[in-house]
């Protein structure tokens, strides 16, 4: 797995004061994407030890309501196997930290997917310039959705998602 930032005190993809891991690798390539340069799965740097230990550093702050994974896209093949290793270490040394994921994908390719067991709040569905909307809630367009995760895999119908409480329309 390869990223390209780290952001700290990011209040602006989740809920709360987040860290942001920025993995490099995607594949949706959505027309106007805010991160482009995030595309090539052979971009960034190496995410390494001390890049984890950076991570680890600001979870450990009370204040900090958890880590999101961003990118590109953290379900690219490239970064899929890296992601889930690092989320399930989160969970296990930071079980009340919560777990935001954004990709391009959608809830019903993802539904029976393991990686889901480590994850909030999941953002799905491609950027769509045509329904970009500025004043959405953690989304860029209004095809995306901002579901509850593990509310989700509760219901009977695990197909249809269970909508954080934040997204708004």
């Amino acid at each position: 797995m390869r990223y390209h930032n780290i952001t700290k005190d990011d209040m602006l993809n989740g809920d709360g004061l987040r860290v942001v891991l920025w993995v490099a690798g995607c594949s949706h390539c959505c027309k106007e994407c805010q991160n482009p340069i995030t595309w090539d799965p052979n971009g960034g740097l190496p995410f390494d030890e001390a890049a984890k230990q950076e991570i680890f550093e600001q979870l450990d702050k009370s204040y900090i309501s958890g880590i999101t994974f961003s990118g590109g896209d953290p379900l690219h093949s490239a970064n899929r196997g890296g992601v889930r290793s690092l989320m399930e270490e989160i969970k296990e040394k930071y079980p009340d930290k919560t777990i935001w994921l954004y990709t391009g994908d959608v809830w019903e390719n993802l539904v029976h997917d393991s990686i889901l067991q480590f994850v909030d709040v999941l953002v799905d569905g491609e950027f769509v310039l045509e329904k970009r909307d500025t004043k959405l809630l953690w989304k860029g367009s209004s095809n995306q959705r901002v579901i509850d995760v593990q509310a989700s895999l509760k219901q009977p119908d695990t197909t249809v998602p269970v909508l954080h409480c934040g997204d708004y329309e």
